[in-house]
């Protein structure tokens, strides 16, 4: 994965979320985007999505820089895999159907198609068994799983997933994480919001923090987790590591 970044600001009213933030990252497989709540690491994944509009600033992603106009980003929004915390699944559809669905209607795929994906894509995850289940029917597991398989489904450029395991419970998060880890060991390139420490140290090939909306440091795991240099690293790694 290229991705470049350049004086990115994002506003909501007078208060700046993302500000002026830049990076240049090439060859990663996968970004862990680790710091304190409301430092602005979903935000910055929601702008690399396509799904927020940076005020300034510009985003590319394997060379091609994000045109943020509709019509462009609804063909970027295709080549992105995008798994949030709150699993954002179709409540009154089967798991089957939340993959076939936005195959059919978002990316063009015949129903043979859509379907012949969406089968393989649950099989791959243990989760064929429960293709004919509703979200209300799943574990806090099953429903993150689906909502990957359906972000995988698509074959994306990029997977992003922000927080993935927040809403989950200690034995849910392992499952949830060895199935990111999985995808990573497979090549897939991968942007990863997460509150999960030794996680992110194990996974990733670069990890940044941010706090504030800016990047405080960058580097390789061991660096920021070993031998970080910032004094807000030092900070937020005192606390969340404190016990």
């Amino acid at each position: 994965m290229k991705l470049s970044l350049h004086d990115v600001v994002k506003r909501f009213g007078t208060h700046t979320v993302i500000d002026r933030v830049s990076l240049e990252l090439d060859g990663v497989h996968c970004l862990a985007l680790i710091g304190p709540s409301g430092g602005g690491k979903s935000t910055l994944l929601r702008i690399i999505a396509g799904l927020e509009y940076p005020n300034n600033g510009s985003v590319a992603i394997n060379g091609k820089p994000i045109e943020y106009h509709d019509e462009a980003l609804l063909q970027h929004r295709r080549s992105i895999g995008t798994v949030f915390q709150a699993f954002n699944l179709f409540p009154h559809l089967t798991a089957l159907k939340n993959i076939t669905l936005p195959l059919e209607k978002v990316h063009g795929r015949s129903r043979e198609e859509a379907l012949e994906l969406a089968e393989g894509t649950l099989r791959r995850f243990q989760l064929l068994d429960h293709s004919h289940k509703k979200p209300a029917e799943l574990s806090g597991g099953q429903r993150q799983r689906v909502a990957i398989a359906r972000a995988i489904a698509i074959k994306p450029q990029v997977v992003l997933l922000d927080e993935p395991t927040s809403a989950l419970d200690p034995e849910m998060t392992a499952e949830v994480l060895e199935l990111i880890d999985e995808l990573k060991q497979e090549g897939r390139d991968l942007v990863l919001v997460t509150h999960e420490m030794g996680f992110a140290r194990r996974l990733a090939d670069r990890v940044a923090l941010l706090s504030a909306g800016r990047i405080a440091e960058i580097g390789l795991p061991e660096q920021i987790f070993g031998a970080s240099q910032s004094e807000v690293t030092k900070g937020f790694l005192r606390r969340v590591l404190k016990y």
